[in-house]
């Protein structure tokens, strides 16, 4: 009995210690790259509506709010402040001048080319050391990592709803 509870608190132990890595990880590489980002003035929110816009240029703001999950006002706090930084431009759309095509400046692509150049220099730096096989099994793990907690997730709302 008593050396069940020892094992259980082991496992316990190794669980949470795995969940506190995994966050130590995540943690680590958002400070690493909002370091760099907070260089040239940009918050997370608008450095990701940057690089969709660099990945989807002239979209409107609607498709964009739509697209990324957010709510159109925060669209547009976070598109103003592109904007009025210069990274962002709006265009009249030649089939509805009621909407605008949302479009990167020459500063905005600057930063997407410099993002793109750094981001690539964190991950071969974070998997340093790895071969391809423990890369390939990596993905393959947080993949089924990501489907298991969207389960959760889908359940739990359900739970909520009833």
């Amino acid at each position: 009995m008593k050396e069940n509870r020892k094992a259980r608190r082991g496992e316990e132990a190794f669980w949470r210690d795995l969940t506190e890595n995994w966050m130590d990880v995540n943690h680590l590489h958002r400070t690493i790259l909002e370091r760099k980002l907070n260089q040239n003035g940009l918050y997370r929110s608008q450095h990701q509506l940057l690089m969709y816009i660099s990945d989807h240029p002239n979209q409107s703001q609607k498709e964009i709010a739509r697209l990324n999950r957010i709510s159109p006002a925060t669209a547009a706090v976070t598109l103003k402040k592109l904007e009025k930084g210069g990274y962002i431009h709006r265009v009249a759309d030649d089939r509805d001048n009621r909407c605008n095509q949302i479009c990167l400046t020459e500063k905005g692509k600057l930063v997407v080319e410099y993002s793109i150049r750094y981001f690539s220099q964190v991950q071969q730096r974070m998997f340093a050391g790895f071969t391809e096989e423990e890369r390939t099994r990596l993905t393959g793990d947080l993949e089924r990592i990501k489907k298991n907690l969207t389960e959760f997730l889908s359940e739990t709302e359900r739970e909520d709803i009833s």
